[in-house]
């Protein structure tokens, strides 16, 4: 609802809808010009009395799907947002939890590995003795 001008065909007129300012609606030219300028703003269960025309009717219902379905667009596109954002988030998770599983199998090898040494520690230690007695 933003055009900045309308051009009619058959009277080669161009408008700028920032300049119009009529408060009352008396040609179908008027009350075109008025819907385009003030038709985001209208309540379509309260339209106001230059509304009631059959035409009128049409183009706040034709306004009203097109609403309909940017707001469907946009809950669908938040939809996805979210969805990548949790793919994202478990992706980092799934990560963080193989680097923790890789850390905590590199902490066992270790321990074992000084267990191990320790044992073999031990096992000379007591094999010394054994030759000092």
């Amino acid at each position: 609802m933003r055009a900045t001008g309308i051009r009619l065909p058959e009277e080669r007129a161009l408008f700028e809808l920032s300049k119009f300012a009529a408060t009352e609606v008396a040609t179908e030219e008027q009350r075109w010009l008025k819907f385009f300028v003030e038709g985001e703003r209208l309540d379509p269960a309260h339209l106001p009395v230059w509304m009631n025309t059959p035409e009128m009717h049409q183009a706040m219902s034709t306004v009203q799907d097109f609403s309909e379905k940017e707001r469907a667009y946009h809950a669908y596109q938040a939809r996805q947002n979210y969805l990548r954002q949790q793919k994202t988030i478990q992706r980092r998770i799934d990560e963080l939890t193989a680097e923790a599983e890789q850390a905590h199998a590199e902490i066992a090898r270790e321990r074992a590995e000084k267990e191990a040494a320790l044992a073999e520690i031990a096992s000379l230690k007591a094999r010394l003795e054994d030759l000092d007695h």
